[in-house]
């Protein structure tokens, strides 16, 4: 049995969500694209950084996700930083309205990968950290890291 993982292939990685939050929960969501979005994905060109995902009605939507013009398709291209509808069932969005407007947790995409030929990405339900966190953090990484040191020696 081949984990589902192993065959995904990352495009963009949000690297500082999991800096910056405390990560509750995670789930998987389509993403609805233009032609030279898919294109420009395909060669990598995305950025996730200051990306987040917001609730509005029915829908749940992708801000700020950063995706290159493709340059061939110049005339016909896309706005890099548009919003882009995220693909999930009413059940789903239902349980994350929820959980956003009750408990103050934010939607973080975590990343932007490929699953059979699909464009997919991982969103997360987070709860910012405090800055006392994130410095216990950096602590906690750093004394594993010397202990790791010790033990190849």
């Amino acid at each position: 049995m081949t984990d589902t993982n192993s065959r995904d292939r990352d495009i963009a990685v949000n690297r500082r969500a999991r800096h910056e939050f405390h990560i509750e929960e995670t789930l998987e969501a389509g993403i609805v694209l233009l032609g030279s979005e898919i294109k420009a994905l395909r060669e990598g060109k995305a950025n996730l950084k200051d990306s987040y995902g917001r609730i509005e009605g029915d829908e749940v939507w992708l801000w700020n996700a950063h995706i290159s013009p493709y340059a061939p398709a110049s005339q016909f291209g896309h706005e890099p930083t548009r919003t882009r509808k995220l693909l999930l069932h009413r059940e789903e969005i239902s349980r994350l309205t929820g959980k956003v407007k009750e408990r103050g947790l934010t939607l973080v995409p975590l990343r932007l990968y490929f699953k059979r030929g699909r464009a997919k990405v991982e969103l997360a339900l987070a709860r910012g950290k405090k800055h006392h966190d994130k410095r216990d953090a950096i602590r906690e990484r750093d004394v594993r890291r010397e202990i790791d040191r010790a033990m190849k020696r």
